[in-house]
């Protein structure tokens, strides 16, 4: 072929790519809990899910993550699925109960070493390897002692952080904190729909300061430990919260909800302080008298990116909603509604352009902070047909539509560097159980046995062309 020919060729590549920027990092997600499986193997003690999955009631069909999809034990074979798909990054969190059983003392080398084995696979595939260091699996003996609405909880976890980056430091490229710290403090100490299942408003509101500080101290022991150059960084769901009307009240409502939903977790981190208006709205809750002096600047330490979950937006008005809900008190004067459109398994709408308002808005708020998106997908109803093939469409198109949607970001302005692509395997979906399928890959629980299915395949030709196909 000629050098004209390669020009030729690709000009007709671009024509039929919607182009991502060089380096755009292609990545997919899991979380330890959800997929690992050897719950009491090496040492691993219970977890607050282990404890919530098996109390009667609390998950659907009494699933627990005993088993989950198996990866302790098939971790080569889930590497494998990922070097054929291209991935370029693997975001995968580390069990806190596997490394540190107790959430004290030492750590446990036989937990470190799989961590060590994974990262070691990824690295020969070529897979650049994410670590977060929380995913939800808080020991439950630091539960016993209080949990995440305990000071203690946060200075164990900065320890923990510590002794994990020591090991893991010449392995792991980038290092995030927590995961979803909302849904940790709101739905685990608030409504109680996830573990460790207590309802309290009171306790939510500590529980979010206190992963605040948690990422904060964590943020230093990972300075310590980590060689210099080493990306540290923080993931959040942040919410795309609309009023329904223009009205001073129904945009009340929205601020209401923008307040204990976002503000609470990014004006400490980037700004070192707390909402002014969150502070007046949960005044019948708590006094904050929890903040110590010294907290919020701990809690705003530099970090080098920020990772944002999103599915779906939220949209309110003014009124009330039914208790116990996540919302601190907020839902005393907010009234939830349904979006619009098109739904998936979990009954969540599908709007890709929640995604471009969130994205846009951090472009603004936020310049100079670079964005990754460290979850995005959807769950639907899928299985093998006869011939073995998992046909999952529904899941192509809003995959598309929401990539097409960072694009069109990016094109804007925003500073958005990667996106992982939830999930790679069908798993253990928390309260769902095994309901819920959100997988790239089909796990047949019974037999573990793996099937990509055709989003998969989708995603590894997006990952090879660099970008979207320009048709459909």
């Amino acid at each position: 072929m000629t050098a004209a020919d390669t020009r030729a060729e690709v000009r007709t590549a671009d024509a039929a790519t919607l182009r991502f920027p060089a380096g755009f990092r292609w990545g997919t997600a899991t979380a330890a809990y959800q997929i690992e499986g050897a719950a009491s193997e090496d040492g691993r003690t219970p977890s607050i899910w282990d404890t919530f999955s098996r109390t009667p009631g609390r998950v659907r069909n009494g699933d627990t993550g005993d088993i989950a999809a198996d990866h302790y034990h098939r971790m080569r074979e889930d590497v494998a699925l990922m070097r054929e798909l291209g991935v370029t990054d693997y975001r995968f969190s580390v069990a806190w109960p596997r490394v540190q059983p107790t959430g004290r003392g030492p750590a446990l080398q036989k937990g470190l070493d799989f961590y060590r084995r994974l990262c070691d696979e990824l690295r020969e595939a070529g897979i650049r390897p994410v670590a977060t260091l929380y995913h939800w699996d808080l020991p439950q003996e630091l539960e016993d002692a209080g949990g995440w609405p305990r000071r203690e909880t946060a200075e164990r976890f900065a320890v923990y952080a510590g002794l994990t980056a020591e090991a893991l430091g010449d392995r792991v490229a980038t290092w995030t904190t927590l995961n979803e710290p909302w849904c940790a403090a709101f739905l685990g100490y608030g409504n109680g729909v996830h573990a460790p299942g207590r309802t309290s408003d009171a306790d939510a509101l500590r529980a979010a300061h206190h992963l605040n500080l948690a990422h904060g101290l964590a943020v230093d022991a990972l300075r310590t430990a980590l060689p210099a150059g080493t990306e540290v960084s923080l993931t959040l769901n942040l919410h795309v919260v609309r009023a329904l009307t223009e009205s001073a009240e129904d945009r009340d409502a929205a601020r209401r909800i923008d307040a204990v939903a976002n503000r609470i977790f990014l004006d400490p981190v980037f700004r070192g302080r707390l909402p002014e208006d969150l502070v007046r709205d949960t005044a019948r809750v708590t006094d904050w008298s929890f903040v110590r002096d010294g907290d919020l600047a701990a809690v705003a330490a530099p970090i080098d990116s920020l990772g944002l979950n999103y599915y779906s937006p939220t949209v309110v008005a003014a009124g009330s909603s039914e208790s116990p809900s996540p919302w601190a008190g907020a839902e005393r004067h907010v009234r939830f509604l349904p979006a619009p459109g098109p739904r998936t398994a979990m009954d969540w709408p599908v709007d890709a352009d929640g995604l471009y308002e969130l994205l846009a808005r951090l472009r603004d708020e936020l310049p100079g902070v670079p964005l990754v998106i460290t979850e995005n997908g959807a769950a639907y109803e899928d299985y093998a047909d006869p011939s073995g093939r998992v046909r999952d469409p529904e899941r192509v198109a809003y995959l598309r539509g929401h990539l097409a949607a960072v694009r069109r970001a990016i094109e804007d302005g925003a500073d958005v560097r990667g996106y992982f692509l939830w999930s790679l395997l069908d798993n253990f979906e928390w309260a769902y159980g095994y309901s819920k399928r959100f997988g790239i890959v089909h796990v047949d629980f019974a037999s573990q046995r793996r099937t990509p299915k055709d989003s998969a395949r989708w995603y590894a030709d997006v990952i090879a062309r660099g970008g979207l196909p320009a048709a459909p």
